[in-house]
């Protein structure tokens, strides 16, 4: 049994999250989270790293301990340490703090008081009315239970776009030694590069009498095999991924691409398109009459309907088609146009690298500049960085950028911005950095009124440069808080500010609607990777993914832009 990243890290979650309601000690519960965030974001494998020989206690955040636990989950697929909390702490326990307003504490007066282990029993309790009883609640806040209850059973449950690439890679690694393939994508949301993944649509074009079924049904990964053809094949992965495979002949390879990559509004318009244009368009080509006259690849298809190729982040009936038809598609930004990274942490806050191996990191993926933005020392992490230990770091930077060579160091710090919308920091040590980096930390549940004044009066503060993570949201995990988005971006464009498009695949935020806005509103784009170690670095291209399904170019995002004419972009 094959054993991913991301189902590690889903044990170390899970069991951050029980110790928490347990109430056990905070610096023990960030270490299992911090793993978590290592583990899933690794460019390997743990199996493959564990298999090669390597010690695990030397990545980012995993110590002797955490590295032996490591093994035991991919030796045997189980954490005994999770069991034993699991027997004492319901293993459902943790899905309640996946309701936004729920976290470790109040989960655990809820069990003690009323008994609630599960989804099911939350909801009784909210309905008969019992929430409001119990010490820390209220009426009110037992409405907004039960309302984010009804949303979130109602939320479809999809793989985030990270963890599918884990699942995937290594099939279409298996699927290429099959005996006859010769094209192979995966299509769908997978290759539209959607955060998130429902399951993976893989097509092939092969040799006639090709193998490539029995190949894909002996895969060592797959749990059950639900259909199996000559030119289709369903089967369930152990992580419980649904993949269908189908072998499209050649001649109809770019139709199949199209049709299969979607999205079904995308697929519907160039029908309706193809209809007046007297065509008929599917899976199989487009056709006079019954005669086929092109399909082989994709740009034969939107060439002969009248159109520009479509790269697939934009396929989502957004007015790709008319863009196209006018040859006014946008040059989407690409991961080569990246200058360099504004929003990265170090071992001095919560990171794991140091000032220098991040800023070594940065000159390999071939950065001309990398902020440091260590984390403000009131409430976002233990050792966030108060006034005198921040203009420490500025000095030491500064001493650091003498000795490098090929790379910048910029100084910065990620500011909280507290309830009332004044900044951690004061403006005399705001002062002191290259510019400033914005962030809500807490208080995820006011109105939606109250949440966009919050941000409005930070951006006031001519020491604000760029909201980071401008929704709050953790895709699965948490819901955005409520704002006013477009009121946010006029603001920001007014005022001078950029907004970020956390690349971190958990976030992704800004959405991708989020993207479309700012760019039509000419707000300005920093796309970051919230780096807290060196390989979470190459989280960029996620960042770009998104950017480009927002209609991103070069010319939106700032850190496409060389220093001199950035350092430009954050005066006020």
């Amino acid at each position: 049994m094959t054993v991913h990243n991301s189902e590690i890290a889903d044990s170390f979650e899970k069991l951050a999250d029980l110790l928490e309601i347990e109430g056990a000690n905070q610096f023990r519960v960030r270490a299992y989270r911090n793993a978590a965030s290592t583990i899933r974001g690794y460019p390997r494998s743990m199996a493959d790293l564990l298999e090669d020989g390597e010690d695990l206690s030397e990545l980012p955040g995993i110590g002797n301990d955490l590295a032996q636990k490591i093994g035991t989950i991919v030796e045997t697929g189980e954490l005994p340490l999770l069991k034993e909390v699991e027997e004492r702490t319901p293993e459902a326990l943790s899905e309640l703090m996946m309701i936004e307003g729920l976290g470790a504490r109040k989960v655990k007066a809820l069990h003690d008081a009323l008994n609630v282990n599960s989804l099911a029993d939350l909801e009784r309790a909210a309905a008969s009315g019992e929430i409001r009883r119990v010490s820390g609640f209220g009426e009110k806040s037992e409405k907004k239970i039960l309302a984010r209850l009804q949303k979130y059973s109602g939320e479809e449950k999809r793989t985030r776009l990270i963890d599918a690439e884990e699942i995937g890679r290594p099939l279409i690694e298996h699927l290429e030694k099959a005996d006859g393939i010769k094209d192979i994508v995966i299509t769908g949301s997978y290759r539209r590069r959607k955060e998130t993944v429902g399951d993976l649509d893989i097509l092939v074009t092969a040799k006639q009498g090709s193998s490539v079924m029995d190949h894909f049904t002996s895969y060592n990964e797959v749990d059950e095999i639900a259909s199996r053809g000559k030119t289709r094949s369903t089967v369930f992965l152990q992580s419980g991924m649904q993949v269908d495979l189908r072998v499209v002949p050649q001649v109809s390879f770019g139709a199949a691409q199209i049709y299969f990559t979607g999205s079904k509004s995308h697929n519907i318009a160039l029908r309706k398109l193809g209809i007046r244009k007297g065509f008929k368009v599917n899976e199989y080509g487009v056709f006079k009459g019954d005669k086929r006259v092109c399909g082989k690849t994709e740009e034969s298809v939107y060439a002969k309907l009248g159109l520009a190729w479509i790269p697939p982040e934009l396929r989502e009936d957004h007015g790709e088609l008319e863009a196209a038809k006018k040859d006014k598609l946008p040059r989407l930004i690409t991961l080569n146009d990246i200058r360099g990274n504004l929003h990265a942490h170090t071992s001095a806050s919560d990171g794991h690298n140091s000032l220098k191996e991040m800023a070594e990191a940065a000159r390999d993926l071939g950065y001309d500049y990398l902020a440091i933005t260590d984390h403000s020392q009131r409430l976002t992490v233990a050792n966030g960085l108060d006034k005198k230990r921040l203009l420490a770091q500025v000095r030491e930077i500064d001493r650091l950028n003498q000795k490098l060579d090929g790379i910048v160091l910029l100084k910065s710090s990620e500011v909280d911005i507290l309830e009332d919308g004044s900044l951690d920091l004061p403006d005399s040590v705001l002062r002191e950095l290259d510019f400033t980096v914005c962030a809500i930390h807490h208080r995820f549940g006011l109105s939606r009124k109250k949440q966009t004044e919050r941000i409005l009066r930070a951006m006031d503060n001519i020491n604000f440069n760029i909201l980071a993570h401008p929704s709050g949201r953790l895709i699965n995990k948490r819901p955005p808080y409520e704002t006013d988005m477009e009121k946010i971006l006029e603001a920001a464009r007014e005022r001078g500010c950029i907004v970020e498009l956390n690349a971190q695949p958990q976030r992704l935020d800004l959405t991708d609607e989020g993207c479309r806005m700012a760019r039509e509103l000419g707000v300005k784009i920093s796309i970051a990777t919230d780096a807290h170690s060196i390989s979470d670095m190459d989280h960029m291209r996620f960042g770009v993914d998104q950017a480009r399904r927002g209609w991103l170019e070069k010319s939106d995002v700032v850190n496409c832009q060389p220093l001199d004419k950035l350092a430009k972009l954050f005066t006020r």
